[in-house]
């Protein structure tokens, strides 16, 4: 019996110790950071909102130089949405051998390619704002389908189901824009008397997207709403109806919250936005790319989600 006791008693202290052996380990798996950490973005486009993604990814970099760690974030940002632009800035910045890349991606097919090449250089790949591939870490809204479903609802109710309506598609390519109108649609499948009368590709180019909404109400004058799949038109629809004398008589639904969607959402001419929090992917970017250089773990999903936005909002 106290033979059986003892042997027990040593079989936990050996657990004990193989256990504290393990955890120690484990601690060594922990790359310590000894050098300055590069990371480099690339969005879809110059844009505002990306503006917002760099202030959170600055704000990253800032707290991690509190504790030690410096990290220089340098944007690479094409002037255009241009697929062939952007795959090859990612080409130069993987010979650049950085600690990180982060990418919107504008372009699924191509896009993931190039970001395999950079993986198979050991190069610390993530993806923001739009989705590209379940191969790479993702930032961003979870589903863009359900914002454009959600906004395309919203439009429809506030029409009571029924009138012509528009779409300002963004980039043909960008899976977020394709999949917010999916969404839009299947929306008003529901509507039968809802009817798209146009749809047109701005490439987030806010100046199309004012020029295409003109086009568009001078051929449907009877037109009662329009759908932004982006951050550009919105902004470009709202200065159209504007400019046409149609505020608060064309009804708008489109992304985000840049400053002039907002106001115009105050002043009646948006009738509803969904934004999303862009400023928490630059920071998760930039935590998860340090993470990787330290060898922790990282989610390979961060669901930053969406807000709506409408006149009930303003102050």
């Amino acid at each position: 019996m106290k033979l059986s006791k003892l042997l027990t008693t040593a079989g936990v202290f050996t657990m004990l110790v193989a256990s504290g052996a393990f955890a120690q380990s484990q601690r060594d798996l922990i790359k310590p950071i000894s050098k300055e950490l590069t990371f480099i973005f690339i969005p879809k486009v110059i844009h505002p909102w990306y503006d917002v993604v760099a202030e959170g990814s600055k704000f990253a970099a800032e707290e991690f130089a509190k504790s030690g760690i410096k990290v220089n974030v340098i944007w690479d940002q094409p002037p255009q949405a241009d697929v062939t632009d952007q795959n090859q800035r990612i080409e130069t910045n993987i010979g650049r051998k950085p600690d990180g890349l982060a990418v919107a991606c504008l372009d699924r097919a191509t896009n993931v390619q190039m970001l395999s090449e950079a993986k198979k250089a050991g190069v610390n790949v993530i993806t923001f704002n739009s989705f590209c591939d379940e191969k790479f870490p993702f930032v961003g809204p979870k589903s863009s389908y359900q914002d454009g479903f959600d906004l395309g609802e919203y439009l429809a109710k506030h029409l009571n189901g029924k009138g012509k309506v528009g779409i300002l598609s963004g980039s043909l390519t960008a899976s977020d824009h394709v999949e917010r109108i999916q969404g839009f649609k299947k929306a008003l499948e529901s509507h039968p008397d809802m009817q798209i009368v146009f749809e047109q590709p701005d490439n987030d180019i806010l100046e199309e997207a004012v020029t295409l909404t003109e086009n568009a109400l001078q051929a449907n004058p009877d037109i009662a709403g329009i759908f932004g799949s982006n951050a550009s038109n919105p902004i470009g629809a709202a200065r159209a109806v504007k400019n046409a004398g149609l505020a608060g008589k064309v009804a708008i639904v489109g992304m985000d919250d840049l400053p002039e969607a907002v106001d115009a959402v105050c002043d009646g001419t948006i009738t509803a936005l969904k934004a999303q929090r862009q400023w928490d992917m630059g920071y998760w970017a930039v935590k998860y790319l340090v993470a990787m250089n330290e060898n922790h773990t990282f989610p390979m999903s961060h669901d930053t989600g969406s807000r709506f936005i409408t006149k009930a909002d303003c102050k």
